[in-house]
């Protein structure tokens, strides 16, 4: 089994419906890199990640948590997002 693309949405704030963020992290088979959709209310971003660059990978999750979730949170916050990240890596 192969994990080709992970889907993820942000928190609600209060009195609106819809997530803060939405984030779509895939990698086709072959590609030496993840590739990351950010779609914010700011506009939409795409991210191109080393599939074996961890220190690439740390960052993104850094910017995913921060956009998803609202705040700069602890390491152990942003370890949450890299684990997802980790799932497309080599």
């Amino acid at each position: 089994m192969r994990i080709t693309n992970i889907e993820l949405a942000g928190g609600v704030e209060d009195g609106q419906a819809l997530p803060r963020a939405f984030a779509k992290i895939s990698r086709k088979q072959g590609d030496e890199y993840i590739t990351v959709e950010l779609l914010t209310p700011g506009g939409d971003h795409t991210h191109h990640v080393g599939a074996d660059d961890r220190d690439d990978q740390w960052s993104m999750a850094q910017i995913l948590q921060h956009a998803l979730d609202g705040y700069e949170g602890a390491n152990s916050e942003i370890n949450d997002y890299m684990r997802i990240i980790e799932q497309l890596a080599d």
